[in-house]
């Protein structure tokens, strides 16, 4: 029998947004109409993986491009690399592409290897990257913005981009941090059996970070167009799928968080110029959790990027292309 669609696991889901709704009876029928709406839409039509450049172990880049500048997208472990390619006109990589760049694309595969993430970035990231030849432009989104941060010390990096990135686990607070340590409780303990964890397990820790976004986005699902409906079904198709990450990753990055510490097996960073991509509406990673101050806006290295969104729709939402897309393919340029 066929996987149903929708989030997971789903009485987890339906207690979530129940206790977001409480005694409001109407909206919680709301958010489950628009839950029904997503269960029910079309899927999107499949889309061809790039072709491979190179694996080491269950990783491999791919090119998303013939010619061009090349620039390495390092994605998130969490869920598939497909949000920097997810459609037509929410494609960051086509964005880069058709600036004259050529994206290379981080696959992380699709069964977790046994590593942690230093292990993943020493590995599998910097191998992956240095038989190109010369420091390339790194361009990491979530935790693949700190795995990309930590590679660059190896040398592979020319410039890198965070987009959405931790790095200063700190700044997700105590709440924060506290909410995340009882979900790794409840989880690790589940998934030390299978050695791996996941979607099932990983979707509860996104969901405690903000369980009344999560409510939102459905219930105003309920009375969206069908334009914004397919839009919302193949994002969170997404949001939704992916492989599990490994039980040594998921371990290191909730001692990252019991910690509050400071990137990946330190914090020492190379002496490259970094973009940081900070969403201010940002709950996955909020605006403190990132790599740089708003007083870094005088250091030469550093360019704080702020934008009005949040951690998904800064990539792929309707203003994306203004706010994002255009000003990293320029800060690109002026490596030129």
């Amino acid at each position: 029998m066929n996987r149903a669609r929708g989030p997971h696991p789903l009485p987890l889901f339906l207690a979530t947004v129940q206790g977001v709704c409480g005694d409001d009876r109407a909206r919680l029928a709301r958010v489950l109409a628009g839950l029904a709406r997503y269960q029910q839409a079309p899927p999107a039509p499949a889309r061809a993986p790039w072709p491979e450049l190179a694996r080491v172990g269950g990783a491999s880049l791919r090119s998303g491009a013939a010619a061009g500048r090349r620039v390495v997208l390092v994605p998130s472990l969490i869920n598939p690399p497909d949000v920097l390619d997810l459609g037509p006109g929410q494609s960051l990589a086509a964005h880069l592409a058709a600036t004259g760049l050529r994206p290379l694309l981080v696959d992380w595969g699709e069964a977790p290897e046994p590593l942690g993430l230093a292990a993943l970035v020493r590995e599998r990231l910097v191998p992956l990257i240095a038989p190109l030849g010369q420091a390339v432009p790194l361009i990491g989104y979530c935790l693949g913005g700190t795995l990309a941060l930590a590679a660059s010390r190896a040398g592979v990096a020319s410039r890198v981009a965070l987009l959405a990135a931790p790095w200063r686990f700190a700044g997700y607070g105590e709440a924060g941090r506290a909410a995340l340590g009882q979900w790794w409780a409840q989880a690790g303990a589940l998934a030390q059996p299978l050695g791996l964890v996941p979607m099932d397990l990983l979707q509860p820790a996104f969901w405690a970070l903000d369980p009344a976004a999560l409510a939102a986005k459905y219930e105003r699902l309920a009375d969206a167009d069908d334009t914004a409906l397919a839009s919302f079904a193949r994002l969170e198709d997404w949001a939704n799928g992916g492989a599990p990450l490994s039980l040594p990753a998921a371990a290191e990055l909730a001692a990252l968080f019991a910690a509050g510490a400071t990137g990946i097996d330190g914090d020492a960073v190379p002496e490259v110029p970094i973009l940081d991509v900070v969403a201010m509406r940002d709950r996955i990673v909020p605006p403190a959790a990132a790599f740089s101050r708003p007083d870094d806006a005088t250091h030469p290295l550093i360019r704080r990027l702020e934008i009005d969104g949040g951690h998904v729709g800064m990539v792929v939402g309707g203003r994306a292309r203004e706010t994002l897309w255009e000003p990293l393919a320029q800060w690109l340029r002026a490596a030129d």
